[in-house]
């Protein structure tokens, strides 16, 4: 038996997605873009587009444009190379990397969220939280949504979990009954304003208030 979106829906009725600091007002106008998508728009190419969409980013980076103005993208450090080497199967590191950045990510899960932002990595920056609403996001975008079953950024030296082609599979592909960990949709969302409960501002694993939501 495969799951079904209503299913999804009904089992965590709301998607976290984590992004910089200072993101609300390009997310209003631009939508979610993943990161292939925001290099797109920001007319990033050559070494530096690859430097950051084939390779792992030990840092945030910052792109800038005379239309849209400032955008950053995050960092990829949980991902340590030497252990994507030994988990990864049926790809180079490359094309995982590819994978990711043509996605954007959600949790399912708020705990795994608030862990994220409180790690080493995360935890002495802002960030912005998004809480959508996900039946309606699914609604909008089932063929575009896919699921994993991990956490397919990051990678640790005792759970060399395998990853690999199969990791993210479309909504009727996944098996019920196995986990669920992240929701992805293909290369953006671009009327992701319509769809957020809330938008918050957090320091570690604080929040220090809320910046938008629904009802407000």
């Amino acid at each position: 038996m495969r799951v079904t979106p209503e299913e999804l829906a009904s089992r965590y009725p709301v998607l976290y997605h984590m992004a910089e600091g200072g993101s609300l007002e390009n997310i209003q106008k631009l939508g979610l873009l993943s990161t292939s998508a925001l290099l797109e728009r920001f007319e990033v190419n050559g070494d530096r587009r690859f430097g950051i969409e084939s390779a792992r980013r030990p840092e945030i980076v910052v792109l800038e444009h005379t239309e849209h103005g400032r955008a950053l993208v995050q960092d990829n450090k949980p991902m340590h190379e030497s252990v994507l080497e030994r988990c990864l199967a049926g790809m180079t590191p490359r094309e995982w990397y590819e994978t990711l950045n043509r996605r954007v990510f959600f949790w399912v899960e708020r705990k795994r969220l608030v862990r994220l932002l409180g790690a080493k990595a995360y935890r002495d920056r802002p960030h912005l939280v998004l809480e959508l609403e996900t039946a309606e996001s699914l609604r909008r975008h089932e063929e575009k949504v896919s699921v994993s079953p991990i956490n397919s950024g990051a990678t640790f030296t005792m759970n060399r979990t395998p990853r690999g082609p199969n990791t993210f599979r479309r909504i009727g592909d996944h098996p019920r009954g196995k986990a669920v960990v992240e929701v992805t949709v293909d290369y953006g969302v671009p009327d992701a304003r319509e769809l957020v409960l809330s938008a918050s501002r957090w320091h570690s694993a604080e929040m220090l208030g809320e910046v938008q939501s629904r009802s407000g």
